[in-house]
């Protein structure tokens, strides 16, 4: 019968589940954050990185080595070619933390992007479809509100339209994630 339960048409899982996936973008959203954060704060020093410092260090104490006035310009020879080392450390710790950022970039703006069209696709799904009922009762100043979009009224109840549904879980989830470490 046609009007009489308007939520067995899309099924009855359809809040928990799409509660569910707002959770899983908010947890995948802040795994990112938190990797990105722990890459850029983590010295992770590979191989050319640590060849670069361990040269300096060489040069440098080659260079307090030879103290004598008859070596000064071997000494500061040394010195300015730990600079240049120094300078090549820079450029290349400086690149390869933005190739990094870049690629955590990347993943954000996919992350992004593929929330985006999941949310236009359950909206465009639920349209003017209810996706929970709850009794009147208990959103009572708040019944309207979470009806928008439903496009019809049960005696007693409140429609959840998609829309309020989605905002309501985002906050729910991003309150949730706070109290989640990686």
């Amino acid at each position: 019968m046609e009007g009489e339960n308007p939520i067995e048409d899309r099924g009855f899982l359809a809040a928990p589940l799409t509660f569910f996936l707002v959770v899983a973008f908010q947890l995948l959203s802040k795994w990112l954050d938190q990797l990105q954060k722990k890459g850029s704060s983590n010295n992770n020093t590979n191989t050319k990185e640590a060849e670069l410092r361990s040269e300096i260090k060489q040069l440098l104490r080659e260079a307090t080595a030879l103290s004598q006035p008859a070596t000064f310009a071997q000494a500061a020879k040394l010195r300015r070619s730990a600079a240049t080392k120094e300078k090549e450390l820079a450029l290349y710790v400086e690149q390869h933390n933005k190739d990094i950022n870049l690629s955590y970039d990347l993943y954000g703006n996919v992350l992004n992007a593929s929330k985006v069209v999941v949310y236009l696709i359950l909206v465009l799904w639920f349209w003017r479809t209810p996706i929970a009922m709850i009794a009147k009762q208990l959103v009572q100043p708040f019944g309207e509100l979470l009806s928008w979009g439903t496009g019809g009224h049960l005696t007693g109840h409140v429609m959840v339209g998609i829309i309020p549904w989605l905002i309501l879980s985002t906050r729910v989830s991003k309150y949730v994630c706070k109290f989640v470490d990686f």
